[in-house]
């Protein structure tokens, strides 16, 4: 498996990938699958700082990792917002682990001193996935939104840089 920053190309497979989950799953709070334009969008908004990073197996996108700014205010302008995808397929393989440590990475050498996640409660695997990447649980949102006709949880986990 390489890691390595998305390019252009990647969106595609990377839409994939999200798009499952919002179909499927709780894990995303989006309830529409992201076009072929939005991606562009919103790949267009993750270079910089705020990166998007792949992770490939024979030249396919099994999981992404992305940072993004955690509020608009600039106080907050120093803490990064982390989200993590991998494919249903190469789960339980170490990629979500590889993909969260090196956001983590990009956001201390991009002079970020805290990330966050917000992670739907009852997800218990990418909770533990975050804790073994040195995040710990900071408070839970309770009944912060509403997908699939559930009321749904968010635990908001936090590691300092």
């Amino acid at each position: 498996m390489e890691l390595r920053r998305a390019r252009d190309h990647d969106a595609e497979a990377i839409r994939t990938i999200y798009n499952v989950e919002v179909l499927g799953s709780t894990v995303t709070f989006d309830l529409v699958p992201r076009t072929v334009e939005e991606q562009a969008a919103w790949m267009a908004e993750h270079g910089g700082a705020y990166p998007v990073v792949v992770a490939v197996e024979a030249d396919e996108v099994i999981g992404f990792a992305s940072l993004s700014p955690y509020r608009p205010r600039p106080a907050y302008a120093t803490t990064v917002e982390d989200s993590v995808y991998v494919a249903a397929d190469q789960r339980g393989k170490g990629v979500g682990r590889a993909l969260v440590s090196e956001a983590v990475r990009l956001a201390g050498s991009h002079g970020f001193h805290c990330v966050i996640a917000r992670i739907v409660g009852h997800h218990d695997t990418s909770i533990a996935l975050h804790q073994s990447c040195g995040f710990e649980l900071v408070g839970v949102e309770r009944e912060i939104g509403r997908k699939f006709g559930r009321w749904l949880d968010v635990a908001v986990m936090q590691r300092l840089v």
